[in-house]
């Protein structure tokens, strides 16, 4: 199945983890020294996608694990917290349309294969 979604699937998986982290740091927004994570998505897909990378959810997590990062404040927090709002928020929006594009992806694809093996 994996072959089939392709790419897609692990996108997916890792749009979804990326979600979590800003979810989590929107949550914290006013925890003091929470420090702010995302997922550098890019380069966690790479990785997955790497032949030899272990298979299935391992090689997803591995890489989304080497790809979290703390990201630095954008502007001085007394309590250590380097949570923006505004940023988290903006991003939070864009990781929605990302996720919610790669679902739609998804969808199409497992419509096609019903389509083929219904014939209708």
């Amino acid at each position: 199945m994996s072959d089939f979604l392709g790419i897609h699937g692990t996108a997916l998986v890792l749009r979804e983890q990326r979600l979590q982290l800003l979810a989590a740091n929107i949550a914290n927004a006013d925890t003091p020294n929470y420090q702010a994570q995302d997922l550098d998505f890019n380069s966690a897909l790479q990785v997955a996608l790497q032949p030899g990378a272990a298979a299935g959810g391992d090689a997803i997590g591995a890489a989304a694990a080497g790809a979290r990062y703390t990201r630095a404040s954008s502007q001085p927090s007394l309590d250590g917290n380097t949570v923006d709002g505004d940023r988290e928020n903006a991003a939070f929006a864009q990781a929605s349309l990302e996720y919610r594009a790669s679902m739609s992806f998804v969808e199409s694809k497992v419509r096609s294969m019903l389509t083929a093996i219904t014939g209708q």
